[in-house]
């Protein structure tokens, strides 16, 4: 299969051959590994019983899901990435938000897979064959997981796609039995070992576990989804079935496998320590298959996550090739792999890291939609190509190629969320006015948005073209 050469350009409709069900697929299949898994750990080791954990993960993955997949008919419309697309908004340099937010993003849960994988790996392949488990097995499991990621990555899109579908099946299996394996050692019970509630309190703790381990899990994908999308032709495939797969495939593409980690943290004691712990707790039957799980799902999860690098790369630096931007952003996530195992509590690090990118992120989202609702998904696909064509003009130039307005209003609802944000470390000076209950994602949004609308209520809308003037794949159907 030939290495995919298109970056953040517009996809022609001839090259747009995907469908609901391989956006399905891929969002399912690529989410059944070690890196979604562990965060269904995260409310156990905050001290929750089992009926808190599960309530609170699937409260946070349906209320993010709602405000996440939407963004999926961007890209629909524009044929290319969503922070591309966020130009229509935000300017054609302007976007560079979007890619940088996405760019964190990626990385930080393509290290996280890549960490998670390799730990257990390390400690399966210790039992099985008695691999010491030094400095040096780390480094060569790691630099295996990501060699094997960033070949699949540069291949592009249509390897990773053949990828999730059989992830999607075989990985499936494999936590079913998976859920066999640890069952006679299952508890509701919350485990001594977490030392209670995180947060002192039930409710704060419990909000905490459906940001920190629900929400989250959709935030993640606000400018991932217009990877998949942008092969995805309006003309064959109506915004309703695009939006309906998207969301199946989030919900379950999450809620298995985080339920699946919530459910092995209670079975394996994992308060603490879930590598460890899942390791230790297995069976000695199962430890071939954890190996399967760790290595093929971290490699199609951090692929995936990595391919997203890339085109954020390749967005903000024109000049790059995607796959030379792919493997300069895989260099960076193999460094925070090994900053993380040595430096790095994994509670500590996975909680302050995805309470500190919903923070920034959901707000760009919020704008993001607004723009999409206002426009009724009618843009001008080659005026926010302006940018990587290093020219000038077009109806998304705004002042200089930034929209001062809407990075005004991102700026403004990124900074109340991180003054409200609760990390193990840090507690914004607003948590005071929430009774110290984090709702930085949710003040952030709503801050955000209303700023937006606010700073261009007055303004003339958008310039878009009519339904004469847009290509085939910018008008709704």
């Amino acid at each position: 299969m030939p290495i995919e050469q298109r970056g953040v350009d517009t996809i022609p409709d001839a090259e747009r051959t995907s469908g609901p069900r391989d956006l399905v697929s891929i969002l399912l299949g690529s989410n059944l590994c070690l890196g979604v898994i562990i965060f269904g750990w995260l409310p156990p080791s905050f001290g929750l019983d089992w009926w808190a954990s599960v309530s609170s993960v699937v409260a946070g993955t349906v209320l993010g899901t709602a405000v996440t997949a939407p963004l999926a008919l961007v890209s629909l419309r524009t044929a290319t990435n969503l922070s591309t697309s966020s130009g229509a908004q935000f300017g054609v340099r302007g976007r560079l938000v979007g890619s940088v937010v996405g760019l964190l993003l990626a990385l930080g849960y393509t290290a996280l897979t890549v960490w998670i994988g390799g730990d257990v790996m390390v400690g399966v392949l210790h039992r099985l064959v008695g691999l010491p488990a030094s400095g040096v097995s780390y480094a060569v499991v790691y630099a295996v997981l990501a060699a094997a990621t960033v070949a699949g990555a540069v291949y592009g899109y249509r390897v990773l796609l053949a990828m999730s579908r059989v992830l999607a099946v075989g990985m499936t299996g494999l936590l079913i039995v998976g859920v066999i394996a640890y069952a006679p050692h299952f508890t509701t019970a919350a485990l001594p070992d977490a030392g209670g509630y995180l947060l002192g309190s039930f409710w704060p703790t419990w909000l905490l576990a459906a940001v920190a381990a629900g929400l989250s899990g959709p935030i993640a994908f606000i400018t991932l989804l217009g990877d998949y999308t942008r092969y995805i032709s309006p003309a064959r495939h109506t915004s309703r079935k695009v939006l309906h797969a998207t969301w199946l495939g989030l919900i379950a593409g999450l809620l298995v496998p985080q339920l699946f980690g919530t459910f092995t943290a209670y079975a394996a004691r994992a308060a603490l320590d879930y590598a460890g712990g899942l390791v230790s707790a297995s069976p000695a039957w199962y430890l071939v298959p954890l190996l399967l799980a760790a290595s093929a799902g971290s490699v199609g999860n951090a692929g995936l996550m990595l391919y997203s690098m890339g085109l954020d790369l390749d967005a903000i630096l024109p000049r790059a090739s995607r796959a030379k931007a792919t493997l300069t952003v895989a260099v960076v996530a193999t460094v925070c792999v090994f900053v993380g195992h040595y430096a790095w509590n994994a509670q500590s690090a996975m909680t302050s890291f995805v309470l500190l990118l919903t923070a920034i992120g959901t707000p760009w989202a919020v704008i993001t939609l607004i723009g999409f609702a206002r426009c009724r998904g009618v843009y001008d696909p080659d005026a926010l190509q302006v940018f990587n064509r290093r020219s000038q003009g077009g109806i998304y130039w705004y002042r200089g190629g930034w929209n001062l307005r809407a990075t005004g209003a991102w700026a403004l609802g990124a900074l109340v969320g991180l003054l409200a944000v609760s990390l193990p470390s840090y507690e914004g000076p607003l948590l005071s006015l929430t009774g110290g209950v984090d709702c930085s994602f949710l003040l952030s949004g709503l801050v955000g948005g209303a700023a937006y609308l606010a700073l261009t209520a007055r303004a003339a809308r958008t310039p878009a073209p009519t339904d004469t003037e847009a290509s085939p794949a910018s008008v709704v159907s």
